[in-house]
Formats: C-alpha cells, sequence, structure tokens
C-alpha cells in the first residue's frame, strides 16, 4: 500500500450534487430577472458542463446565440445567481453524494487531512457547508476560484492545496467527477478517484487516467458500482481502498 496523508476533495458534482438542482435553476432564475434570452434545460446543462466555471458557460453560450454580455451583466448575473443558489441551498435541493460523510468521518478519525479544491467560489462552497452536519466542519482548508487565476483543468487549485496544506503530491489523493477536474489533480501529480455524476455517460464509459473510476463512494444498502481501476469488493470506498490505489491506473 502507497502512503496517504491527505485527501483533496471537488466540490460541484463530487461532494454533493449541486448542479442540476442547485446551481442550474439559480442561472435560470438569473437570467429572468435580468431579462436574458436563456433557459438551460437538464439536457442543455449536461453539455455545458464540459466547460468548467459557471460564468465561463454563460459566455460561451451567448456567443454560440450570437450575444455578447457586458462586464455589468456578468457582474449582476453572478450576484444574482449567486442569490438564487444559496436560497436553493437554504432550501434542502441540495444533497450529498452517497458515501461522502461516510468517508469525510474516516479520515478525519485517521488523522489525514482534507482540503476542498474547487472552481467554485468561496461563498457558493461555505453556502452548502454550513447547512451541513459536523462532516463539513473536518476539512482543514479551502482552495476555491477565489484564490487562483486559472481555474480547472489548470492544476493551479491543486497546486496551490498542496503549497498550503506542506503535502507532497504522491501522498495525496483527490477525489473528482469531471475531465476537467480529472485533468487539473493528473496535471498536479496526484492520484485521483474519478465519481462521474450520473449525467455524465460519456465520461463513466471512457478510457480514464484516473487511480479508479467508480460511480460514487459507496454506502451500506447503497453499494457503488465499478467502472475502471482496482476492484472495490466491500461495495464502499474506505481508507483502505484509497490507499491501495497505484499512482495511475494499469
Amino acid at each position: 500500500m502507497t502512503t496517504l496523508h491527505g485527501v483533496f476533495w471537488d466540490v460541484d458534482g463530487t461532494l454533493a450534487d449541486t448542479e442540476m438542482d442547485g446551481h442550474r435553476p439559480a442561472f435560470n432564475l438569473a437570467f429572468s430577472e435580468l431579462g436574458l434570452p436563456f433557459h438551460w434545460d437538464r439536457d442543455l446543462y449536461s453539455r455545458l458542463l464540459a466547460i468548467p466555471g459557471g460564468l465561463r458557460r454563460v459566455a460561451a453560450h451567448a456567443e454560440d446565440r450570437g450575444i455578447i454580455l457586458r462586464a455589468d451583466q456578468f457582474e449582476k448575473l453572478r450576484e444574482r445567481k449567486r442569490f438564487h443558489y444559496m436560497e436553493r441551498i437554504r432550501q434542502g435541493y441540495v444533497s450529498w453524494r452517497p458515501g461522502v460523510r461516510r468517508l469525510i468521518n474516516e479520515l478525519n478519525q485517521a488523522g489525514l487531512q482534507q482540503w476542498i479544491v474547487t472552481s467554485s467560489g468561496q461563498a457558493s462552497v461555505l453556502a452548502l457547508l454550513d447547512q451541513e452536519g459536523p462532516e463539513s466542519q473536518m476539512f482543514d482548508g479551502l482552495v476555491t476560484a477565489d484564490d487562483v487565476n486559472k481555474g480547472k483543468p489548470h492544476p493551479e487549485g491543486y497546486q496551490l492545496a498542496l503549497n498550503r496544506s506542506g503535502l507532497k503530491a504522491a501522498a495525496v489523493i483527490a477525489i473528482e467527477d469531471s475531465a476537467a477536474g480529472q485533468a487539473a489533480a493528473v496535471s498536479a501529480g496526484l492520484r485521483c478517484l474519478l465519481t462521474p455524476s450520473a449525467w455524465d455517460r460519456e465520461l463513466s464509459a471512457a478510457d480514464q487516467p484516473s487511480s479508479a473510476v467508480l460511480n460514487h463512494l459507496g454506502d451500506p444498502g447503497c453499494p457503488l458500482t465499478h467502472l475502471q481501476g482496482p476492484p472495490c469488493p466491500e461495495g464502499q470506498v474506505t481508507l483502505k481502498y484509497l490507499k491501495s490505489l497505484p499512482q495511475k491506473r494499469s
């Protein structure tokens, strides 16, 4: 087994199902308030999620529609979308994915460092954590979009987390759900456990550079499905399983 001293968690789609029932409707409400001619249904949003970062998705979608948004429109959109997203969080629309709470507790009891590394802004992340139980207080630090110049797939966020935590890349595993997040983690020299969101069928099926690919982390009564990499016979990701993961999937 390899040395493991830390786990770096992505947020959107990894820690919690924030995208379809959190960010997407929040954007739609903001679009309507600001009179923008956009509405993102589930199919369209699934395709847009290939673009990391909410405002980058907006810019790309607007350009596809032949619309160039001004800087002040982006700023108003950011403000109103953040308001609606936080309201969705407070109203309980967003839930953590299977196995997340259990694994956070196990890693905390074992004394591992746990960091959040996300392309979301700090305010959105804190809003999510504030609504959760004691597991949300077990993170040693946050690296958000507010801390970096380049978001995922650039490795800057993971490199900053390594610097702040004092951990070596070889002693850390990243848990991600997207191609962009996976690329960022691998580029930073981290092993990566990929748990693609249910909507991302193409990512689940494709050959990936992650150490392992599973549909989720698993819980008692809710076993995971193994997709690639070392089998997980217990049906749920444990510290022992994380330690068994190779640097690169064979």
